[in-house]
């Protein structure tokens, strides 16, 4: 399965081309679930939803989407995880009222949590009740891409199941012009610039590709995601691809775009809804 999204649903500049005109934003969910097939759920880092808020997402979503939703940074951004472990079970309980709808939870590590945690990492995620949920771990800090700590780090992801987030931030930084005279680039490149490591350590793959407004500038990228991703796919490999942009509104339109390149490639895709709508929106403005 391929599980295609962006980071957000509640995008206001999305109406009139994404969604349509005068769509009303209590509708925003269920208009981005008839088009897309899963987001990733950065809202809960900031602010935990309440029960009734969850049970809102799941009533408005088909039981074939997917959210993947960030543990809150209060468990992931103040030092050791493990005090953190009944929290985030408590978190999890929560999000399990979305039902078949929850993907895999999304942990993201911040630059100062280094390889001197391993321990305190390896004890987290073995506490992870995996049955219940599946975690995928997105790292920051530069000493988990270089050996031996990139080798120990997919040792244990891959021992114990867990996904790694694929983290793409090079559209952003590669053969660009200086940040400061594009606002939105130097607001994206807050991203941290690490290397791409495209390793699957779980029956699932997690990317988060940062994508150039300018569509002609991913290109090159897509080159080598699409048999990437094709791979993936035929080997069985479920596969939860979000698109970020520092032009948001350019997101669906880009992850459209992969989506039909990997149709051409004649890759194992999943149905996309947007593509089955009785009347889709007006081709997106990409430029």
């Amino acid at each position: 399965m391929l599980y295609l999204g962006c980071a957000v649903w509640a995008f206001r500049d999305w109406v009139g081309e994404f969604y349509p005109a005068g769509a009303r934003s209590q509708d925003f969910l269920k208009l981005y679930s008839d088009r897309l097939t899963a987001v990733e759920g950065n809202t809960t880092f900031y602010s935990i939803p309440d029960a009734c808020t969850v049970d809102r997402w799941a009533a408005q979503t088909p039981e074939t989407f997917r959210f993947c939703p960030k543990l809150p940074r209060l468990y992931t951004h103040h030092g050791a995880l493990m005090p953190h472990v009944p929290a985030a079970l408590d978190f999890l309980t929560l999000m399990e009222r979305l039902g078949p709808r929850l993907g895999p939870i999304f942990m993201q590590l911040p630059p100062s949590y280094s390889p001197a945690r391993f321990t305190d990492l390896a004890d987290f995620l073995t506490a992870w009740p995996q049955k219940r949920a599946a975690i995928a771990v997105e790292v920051r800090h530069l000493g988990w891409f270089q050996p031996p700590h990139t080798d120990a780090l997919n040792g244990l992801l891959t021992r114990l199941g867990v996904g790694r987030v694929l983290l793409d931030t090079r559209p952003i930084y590669d053969d660009l012009e200086p940040a400061e005279v594009d606002p939105q680039l130097a607001s994206e490149r807050r991203k941290p610039k690490v290397p791409l490591q495209p390793v699957v350590t779980a029956p699932f793959a997690l990317v988060r590709y940062i994508s150039h407004p300018d569509l002609p500038r991913n290109e090159r990228f897509f080159k080598t995601w699409v048999p990437r991703l094709s791979t993936w796919l035929q080997q069985g490999t479920a596969v939860y691809l979000f698109i970020h942009c520092p032009d948001e509104a350019q997101s669906p339109a880009i992850a459209r775009h992969v989506y039909t390149c990997l149709q051409s490639a004649g890759a194992a895709v999943s149905p996309l809804p947007w593509l089955s709508l009785a009347q889709p929106p007006a081709q997106l403005t990409l430029f």
